[in-house]
């Protein structure tokens, strides 16, 4: 039974997989056109040129007060539009997605709940110079000395640490807080690490053979590196990071917190505005000293017509704002109401807000892009699939949907593995098939069974 469980549970990697994660860029060529199937994305040449023509305004500066409007029925790939477009302006461009009923909290109010969403999705490279002692541990030795409060227990006081380069080596003398980080990040013989010299901060890089009496393992979780590093241990280091907005909200409100909650004041829900304001100040001065670079990254507002007239009187101010980050929404609506409204326009949406819109649509795919598609997805999730099962779950895809087939891909693996299989084949496909149901057969299993449904 045992054997059973491990063969049909599945990989650390496949839990991590998700739905968008193989998507890479737009899949363009040197030119700027796109490719029929790159990046991991496939089809929608025409919404995908429009997405390069965006990408090209960022990148000049010229998108400020504007945002982007995907229109397209379910299932068409607009989320993954939005990922590429982020992934198309640089690996480290925040992407946040919100879906517009998270903006109705019971905690929050409705332009809080945006503005954290919108700070989350601008980021800030920092780049600094700092005094570090880096090279590999050869030899870390802890002090311990008597609890204050128990007699009967030891705890690190100091510790010595003897870092090493190909050019250098030198001994460390460090306090109780070094001490507790070596201990809490299982610092030993072997290990590349560097202090920061101004903040104390400890970080373990990875591992470095030839260190004499080190202990080196066949699989170790961290990279080894064959040599070790040369040059001084003592050096300056250039630290690149990259904070959102709403980090540093975070760790400024959290300053103020400490003392508020010491004098006992009930803390509120929301961040101050002053510590906003703040914020701006300190990244505005980063910028201008050319110590740090914005980088405005993705919001991605799902079901935007769920929004109402507040939220988008707030989204407009947003985009006229000297932080902004690129705006993207998307609807699978036609005419229909404004939310909260007896108002209708197109997509649920105000027309002088959509007058700021860069509107792409979307259209349903080919059944070969389908298959195309369906290929990626496999391979990401690891499921070996047959010829005919792939052609078995692209006909689900044009005959129900996209996300359908996608979602019957590990069911599928699993239904071929209890058979003693590793490759998924049709009669899998058709096994599942039957098991989960989707929304067409969802709604006529209703109507069969509808004088027993509860109403």
């Amino acid at each position: 039974m045992s054997a059973q469980i491990r063969e049909i549970r599945p990989t650390r990697r496949a839990i991590e997989v998700s739905l968008h994660s193989h998507i890479r860029g737009l899949g363009l060529d040197e030119k700027g056109q796109p490719l029929a199937v790159a990046d991991g994305i496939v089809g929608q040449i025409e919404a995908r040129k429009s997405a390069a023509v965006v990408v090209e305004l960022v990148r000049q500066g010229r998108f400020q007060g504007k945002g982007v409007l995907l229109v397209g029925p379910p299932g068409t790939g607009k989320t993954a539009l939005a990922y590429a477009i982020a992934r198309e302006l640089g690996g480290d461009t925040p992407f946040v997605t919100l879906h517009a009923s998270e903006v109705y909290s019971l905690e929050a109010k409705k332009t809080e709940v945006l503005t954290r969403a919108v700070r989350k999705a601008i980021g800030i490279r920092i780049r600094e110079t700092r005094r570090v002692y880096e090279g590999a541990v050869k030899e870390v030795k802890i002090a311990y000395g008597k609890h204050p409060f128990n007699p009967y227990l030891k705890i690190p006081r100091e510790s010595r640490v003897t870092l090493e380069t190909k050019d250098d080596s030198l001994t460390l003398t460090v306090g109780e807080e070094i001490t507790s980080q070596l201990l809490r990040l299982g610092i030993k013989r072997g290990d590349l690490i560097w202090i920061d010299a101004e903040t104390g901060t400890v970080h373990k890089v990875g591992r470095v053979k030839g260190v004499e009496k080190a202990r080196y393992y066949d699989i170790d979780v961290w990279d080894v590196s064959e040599e070790l590093p040369k040059g001084p241990v003592k050096k300056e280091k250039e630290i690149t990071r990259v904070l959102t907005f709403n980090d540093l909200d975070v760790a400024v409100a959290s300053q103020r917190i400490s003392l508020i909650g010491f004098l006992g004041v009930e803390l509120e829900r929301e961040i101050d505005e002053e510590i906003r304001r703040t914020v701006n100040l300190q990244v505005k001065k980063l910028v201008d000293e050319g110590k740090g670079e914005l980088i405005p990254g993705v919001l991605f507002i799902d079901d935007a017509h769920m929004l109402d007239l507040e939220c988008f009187a707030f989204l407009s101010k947003i985009m006229e704002s000297e932080f902004a980050p690129i705006i993207i929404m998307a609807t699978n609506r036609g005419m229909t109401r404004i939310y909260g409204t007896d108002i209708e326009s197109p997509h649920g949406i105000p027309l002088d807000i959509l007058d700021r819109l860069l509107i792409i649509p979307i259209r349903p795919y080919t059944r070969e892009e389908i298959k195309e598609i369906l290929k990626i997805r496999s391979d990401e999730e690891e499921v070996a699939l047959a010829p005919d099962a792939l052609e078995a779950l692209a006909d689900l895809g044009v005959k129900y949907s996209l996300r359908y087939a996608i979602q019957l891909l590990r069911p599928a693996s699993i239904a071929a593995s209890r058979k003693g299989r590793t490759e998924v084949r049709a009669e899998d496909v058709e096994d599942v098939s039957k098991l989960f149901i989707d929304t067409k057969r969802s709604i006529e299993f209703i109507k069969e069974f509808e004088s027993r449904m509860l109403r």
